[in-house]
């Protein structure tokens, strides 16, 4: 019998996929020094567990609403005016989903038919590619190299587009390059984007995860928000990313279609986990958490930006990511393959990384490392990884 072959297309995703062979190797004994996966190393605030505790004991584990209980609506529309200073309507631009991808997936089927095309950066996270496939979209990559700062230039997007296109996907601070664009540039964006009679999706599950200035959300550029569909999530920001729980803003039409897409996907979200949900978004002390959180990845950051400079290698270069919890580091003085690096340095020196190929062409040569593990772990993780490129002279 046959199956689907667009899956022939796909490969698994590889931080799970390198998460499941450092999983085994632990299992035999073997002491790894994992970054490969994009988890916090925080525990989920004590007092939203609480909240999901005392729900379960009153019985919220029946079905709840499919569009997501009012009390999260109205948690979530608070979030988004707090946060990105953006207006929405709670009870008809808001549909609580089962976490980002899923946010993402109802995003897209909402708004595209087989054989649009949907303009995707590279590198990106990989899901945004592979989930417009799997909707028999046409994706169109366009290049976003370093040497640019990895932001697509305008010209790049302009060459990309034809009657076909539907959609830009974008995703900022990115996962895996850290970057954030200027105000000048998102705006710009969306210039490109009405020009063009576009939907923009903007996935922002790291929005409240910066370094600098706050990034500004796509939708809060002047006259963008009816065409731009806002991805989030709780599962970075908050900790809570075996919760799946996410969130998608975007305008009525497009939450009438993801209402219909959820309702005959995952019917809705737990309720339990909802109202935990809505008392993460609006409790000051869980948003103090949050807070040390952020402190915390930078501190990392910034010790990653001193061992550069003390080591001084010319092998390993680091651009200082702009938000997320990622180094996208360049390791292509070396003219190896990003993944025989990634193998060679689990095997040589035990640190767990995913090839930059992993998302995309223009990663190639580069290794992601996550900040998301311990000041120690992050530490020893680098200075392994800058002693490994120094061995392969």
């Amino acid at each position: 019998m046959n199956l689907n072959e667009q899956f022939e297309q796909f490969r698994q995703s590889p931080t799970v996929a390198m998460g499941d062979r450092i999983a085994a190797l632990k299992a035999s004994g073997q002491k790894i020094v994992g970054l490969q996966q994009g988890d916090p190393d925080f525990a989920t605030s004590q007092a939203v567990i609480e909240v999901a505790y005392r729900a379960l004991q009153e019985g919220l584990t029946h079905y709840g609403p499919s569009r997501g209980r009012s009390d999260l609506l109205s948690a979530i529309a608070s979030k988004l005016l707090r946060d990105e200073e953006i207006s929405y309507d709670a009870a008809s631009e808001i549909i609580v989903t089962h976490g980002g991808v899923h946010a993402y997936f109802s995003a897209l089927q909402s708004i595209l038919n087989p054989g649009d095309e949907v303009l995707v950066p590279d590198p990106s996270w990989p899901t945004h590619v592979n989930l417009a496939m799997m909707l028999r979209a046409k994706v169109i990559r366009i290049p976003a190299p370093a040497e640019d700062g990895f932001l697509p230039s305008f010209d790049s997007w302009e060459r990309a587009v034809t009657s076909k296109t539907r959609a830009i996907v974008v995703n900022y601070p990115s996962n895996p390059t850290g970057v954030v664009p200027s105000q000048e540039y998102l705006r710009k964006l969306q210039d490109f984007a009405k020009a063009h009679d576009l939907w923009v999706v903007s996935d922002e599950v790291y929005d409240s995860l910066y370094f600098g200035e706050k990034p500004l959300s796509l939708a809060a550029v002047e006259g963008a928000k009816e065409r731009t569909l806002i991805i989030q999530s709780l599962s970075k920001t908050y900790a809570m990313t075996g919760w799946r729980i996410g969130f998608l803003a975007a305008p009525a039409r497009v939450i009438q279609n993801a209402i219909k897409a959820g309702q005959n996907s995952i019917t809705c979200v737990a309720p339990f986990i909802q109202k935990a949900a809505a008392f993460a978004l609006t409790d000051s002390g869980v948003q103090q958490e949050v807070a040390q959180m952020r402190k915390a990845y930078a501190r990392r950051r910034a010790l990653v930006m001193q061992l550069s400079a003390e080591l001084e290698s010319d092998r390993v270069r680091l651009t200082p990511p702009q938000g997320a919890f990622y180094g996208f580091l360049d390791l292509r003085a070396l003219k190896m393959s990003d993944i025989e690096m990634c193998e060679q340095i689990l095997e040589e020196k035990s640190v767990g990384l995913v090839p930059g190929s992993a998302f995309g062409e223009y990663g190639a040569g580069f290794i992601r490392m996550s900040l998301a593990a311990s000041d120690e772990d992050v530490e020893i993780g680098f200075r392994r990884i800058v002693e490994w490129a120094e061995e392969q002279r």
